[in-house]
This record gives C-alpha cells, structure tokens and sequence, in this order.
C-alpha cells in the first residue's frame, strides 16, 4: 500500500488559468511516512496536473461547502477504496483515479444514470461489453467492483495510450468518449490541452471536479475539512464458490447480512449468484474464511433450493420461467431441453430462492419495486405495442428523465409490451384507464382538444366511440358538467369505423 510523499510536479503550459499550483507526485528520491488511513496516504501518487482555473475553483468551493456530502461518500467507500487503490498502484497510475467514482457515481455500485451507465465506474452497456463486462438477467459486471474496477483501469490506461500520455485527456474522454475529444482536438488544430478544447459542458466540469477532489484530499486541514478514516487494510477477500448458490445461503454460512453482501457483490441481480458464473462472492475477510470451510461441507447441488413443477395444458417455457423468476436458459439447462418444446404432464427442475423475496431487499427486483412504489398522486400505465418513454411521458404530463427513473430506467431503454409503469404527478386530465380488452392493431390512441360547441356525444358520435369509453378514458370529464374548449382529451378510436365523420 502508497505511503505518504511530499514531492511535487507542475504543469507549466500556458491556458486561461489564474494561478498553477502544484500537485503532489511521486518522486524517485523521497521518504515515505506509513499511514494507516488511506486518505492520508494515496496523495503520496498524486500525479495529475493541477490548475487553479475558475472552473476548477467552482467544484473546490462546492465542496468545502458539504463536508457532510464528503463524509457520506467516503464512508461508503469504505469496503472499495483500498482494492481500487491497490489496483492502481500495481499498474503504476495516478491515485487521482481511485477518487474518479466519487465523481461518477458517489462510490455507490448500485447507481444508474439517465444516460444507461451503472455502477461505481459507470459503465454504459456497450462500453462494458467492449471491455469485458459480461451483462444478463443474473448478473451485471458494470456493479461488479473487482471486474468493474479492472475495465475501467484498462479503459483509462487506453485512452492515455490514445492521447499520447495526456492524463486529463484520457480522463475527460472516460467521460464523454474519445470521439468527442479527439474532435474537440481537430477543431484547436490538432495539439491542445484540456483546458483549451471545446468539449461537453458536462466534461468541462468533469476533469475540473476531479482536480478540486483531489486538491482538497491532499491537504483538508488547510480548508477546515475533516474526511473520515478509512482504513488502508484490505476489506474483503474472494471466496471462491465452483457452483451458483444462493445468496442468501452464502450469507447465513458466512455470518453475515445479507444487505452486505449483496453491497460487496452488487454484479448479482438476482436472489443467486449466475449459473454461467463467476463462480466467487466478494466477503469481508473477517467473514470469508468462514464461508470456505462451510462451502466443503455442503454438495454444489444443495447450494441452491430445487422445485419440481408439474407442466399443465397451455403452459409455456417462457411462462413458466417469468412466473418463477428465472429464464428459459436456466429451465433448459437445468432439465437437458435442447429447444422450447415441453409436454403437460411431466416435470420440471425449478431453482428457486430459499427465502421469501422480501428478505432479498438489494436484489434488482427489490430494488426496482422500492423506486416504484405508489404514492397518493401514482398511477399505473400498462405498455402497449409502439410506446415509448418520451410518448408515455407526454401523454401524462411528466418529464421524460424522471419516468424512467421512478421505474429503474435510463430513458433509452427499450419497453416490454405488457410491463406495468408507475406515473406520480401524472396531470388529472392525462389519467386514462387502459383501452378495452378488445383493443388491437388497428386502434390507435389520440389526443384531442375540445372546440367551442362541443360536447360528449358530439365527440363520441364524430369518432364512433361511446360516451361511457369516453369518461372512462378521460376521468376528469365524468366529474364535470360542460366541456372547457381547449380541453384536452384522449382517445382509442378503430381507425376501420372511421369513414370521413
């Protein structure tokens, strides 16, 4: 583990900055000072430039301003920080970067941004993929601290290969992609610095919040700041498994809370580890040696809880495997299916979870279900074929961002014809029941404003729908006396039955 240095390096190129200040380095000739608190030691491999511009200034104040914040993201650190950092040092990097999910996720591996990224490193799905991330029903690598960790290690050591060793380049296109730097760069003329370039106002406060975090790091005293002890102990050790098991299992085995370990293994989306893998929890070390002895007394097929599920007439493998929880991959495997194909009468080999779903309150169903739970304002829309988030949002009057975040989405991903969405705040006048059961490919639904003279039955006959569809779809209407003109309503019209009325 990095101990305490006092050398330093300065960037002396010349931007719009007011001052140059020098950060911290590691130097060839120093005396390092052990430290046992990990904040007071990795400013020792500080090495990044610093600037004292405006921008950087603005971040610095902020956060001078909510040591309370500073308190809450490095205590919750706590389990991760001295692995990242060890990670670090062994490839030789600034320690800057050990404070970059502070930045990108507050250090909490189960954030989600609007924009599809996940976990402490903030990986968007093709990113991870591209760096190795494996992502499925059971389990997502971008929340994996170990495999998350070392992506976007390989990732940054990339993109300093790509902007021939610029640091605070590679940081800003971590951020925004190496596309938008490198034209940032074509457009400065080919050979720029950071501060030079026209980028995304996101990644200008980006590189700059980095510099201010990592200012105030190396020296909190002199602001009247004071961050917590974490300690520069390893916190957790990897178990290995050799088989998928049940969390909540591997919690009662190792002594532990199974809140806990779903924090330390945050990849698992699910009530077990994967079928396919890794094959490994992430324990406290206290914890972890204890889990390896109980691990050898209890056979890989007891590891997780089996249910024999006779098929009936009209059951389906698909439907079988949502009702359960789990996927057809898993059905077929576990019962040597080669396709789709069961029969009515004969069984299937179910895994299912030793515990009720509540005791799982961390697994992404859980999760999920506490962000979308009702309020008095809440309303519930059914997707249909053709929805989308931004429809959805306009037809009740919300924004877009914040639907999918009351539902555990980034506003791009993709809807499942047939999922139940929560609304809160939805405007009275955009609340519609669901359209009959009869509705089919040729109803569309439209929004229509009421004109001067109009009344229900002049609206139901002009479109060929009842008054009653249109009060049921349309809940304020049944509460009113006359319609206002400009009014909004809406409508599931079968577009067969209209013929120019």
């Amino acid at each position: 583990m990095l101990l305490m240095s006092t050398g330093v390096a300065a960037d002396t190129g010349s931007d719009t900055a007011t001052d140059v200040v020098a950060g911290p380095a590691l130097t060839d000739n120093v005396t390092y000072q052990a430290s046992a608190d990990l904040l007071t030691a990795i400013p020792a491999g500080f090495r990044l430039p610093y600037r004292d511009t405006r921008a950087v200034g603005q971040e610095f104040d902020w956060y001078v301003r909510h040591p309370d914040y500073l308190d809450r993201v490095f205590n919750r650190a706590q389990p991760y920080l001295s692995h990242i950092v060890e990670q670090i040092e062994q490839r030789g990097l600034p320690l800057e970067l050990a404070l970059l999910p502070v930045v990108e996720s507050a250090y909490d591996p189960f954030a989600y941004s609007h924009g599809q990224a996940a976990g402490l490193w903030q990986f968007i799905p093709a990113t991870g993929r591209r760096f190795g991330l494996e992502q499925d029903w059971w389990y997502d690598g971008r929340r994996d601290v170990v495999e998350s960790t070392r992506a976007a290690l390989d990732y940054l050591e990339k993109l300093h290969s790509i902007f021939d060793g610029d640091w605070l380049l590679a940081i800003a296109a971590y951020n925004s992609g190496e596309g938008n730097v490198r034209r940032a760069l074509r457009r400065a003329g080919g050979d720029a610095t950071f501060w030079e370039l026209r980028l995304p106002r996101e990644t200008e406060t980006y590189v700059p919040r980095l510099l201010a975090l990592s200012r105030l790091v190396a020296s909190p005293g002199d602001f009247g700041i004071s961050l917590p002890y974490v300690s520069s102990k390893p916190y957790f050790d990897i178990v290995e498994t050799g088989s998928q098991i049940d969390l909540a299992l591997a919690a009662e085995m190792a002594e532990i809370d199974l809140d806990d370990v779903y924090r330390l293994n945050a990849g698992f989306n699910r009530w077990a580890s994967r079928p396919d893998g890794p094959h490994r929890l992430i324990m406290p070390i206290a914890n972890a040696q204890l889990l390896r002895i109980r691990l050898t007394e209890l056979p890989e097929e007891h590891r997780v809880r089996w249910n024999r599920y006779l098929i009936r007439d009209g059951d389906t493998l698909s439907q079988i495997a949502r009702t359960h929880k789990t996927t057809v991959t898993v059905l077929r495997d576990a019962n040597n299916l080669r396709g789709s194909t069961i029969r009515a009468g004969r069984y299937l080999m179910i895994p299912t979870a030793s515990q009720a779903a509540g005791s799982y309150r961390l697994s992404a169903d859980s999760r999920l279900a506490k962000k979308t739970t009702a309020r008095a304002d809440t309303v519930h829309h059914t997707v249909r074929e053709g929805d989308s988030l931004w429809e959805i949002s306009r037809q009740y009057q919300v924004g877009v961002r914040e639907l999918a975040r009351w539902n555990g989405m980034a506003p791009r991903d993709t809807l499942r014809v047939g999922r139940k969405l929560v609304v809160h705040g939805a405007a009275a006048d955009s609340v519609v029941a669901p359209p009959d059961a009869g509705f089919h490919a040729t109803q569309r639904r439209i929004r229509y404003t009421v004109r001067k003279g109009d009344s229900l039955a002049r609206i139901s006959s002009k479109f060929k729908v009842s008054v009653s569809q249109l009060q049921r779809w349309n809940q304020s209407v049944a509460r009113q006396k006359y319609l206002q003109p400009g009014q909004k309503l809406v409508m599931y019209i079968d577009v067969r039955k209209q013929s120019g009325g």
